[in-house]
């Protein structure tokens, strides 16, 4: 489990413009906000991205920088770009499962078609400018994922409220 307050750890990924997205050389004016989603089989998740890329706009503002990652393949996170229109949200995929498990993502095996042989369940990870973690929801299915509006939200009233980073005890 990764702790508030504690450095986050590596991430590499391809994106589906083919180019490369590296962390640790993200330079977000305060956050880097990582949406993990589960592919291109999860209803869920096309509601969620589509919503994230509506907002990518209202996170920069906010100088967060924004990311969606899964562990679909390149041609199925290219197709949930195409299928879902999420425009220009930054979608990372080829995410490993030891990756998957180091952020601490459920890891789930297909129980129906057309899901993947292995998949992680979603997560957010709201990351400081300094590489440390703010906060975090972690989901063991695809229901009740923080909704991005109350994120807005949140991060605002963090900012002006200058909120510390709680749980990491």
């Amino acid at each position: 489990m990764i702790k508030p307050k504690n450095k986050v750890p590596e991430l590499q990924l391809d994106l589906i413009n083919d180019t490369k997205w590296i962390l640790e050389n993200q330079k977000p004016e305060k956050y880097t906000l990582i949406v993990f989603y589960r592919g291109l089989h999860c209803p869920v998740c096309k509601k969620q991205l589509q919503d994230l890329a509506s907002k990518t706009e209202d996170f920069k503002s906010r100088g967060v920088n924004v990311i969606a990652v899964s562990m679909d393949t390149e041609k199925r996170a290219k197709l949930s770009a195409e299928k879902w229109e999420t425009g220009d949200l930054p979608i990372g995929y080829g995410l490993s499962e030891d990756k998957a498990r180091e952020w601490g993502l459920y890891i789930s095996h297909s129980v129906k078609d057309p899901e993947p042989e292995v998949f992680s369940e979603p997560g957010m990870f709201l990351i400081r400018a300094d590489g440390t973690l703010y906060f975090s929801s972690i989901q063991t299915m695809p229901f009740a994922r923080p909704e991005l509006d109350a994120v807005l939200k949140a991060i605002d009233f963090v900012e002006k409220e200058d909120y510390p980073a709680r749980g990491g005890k």
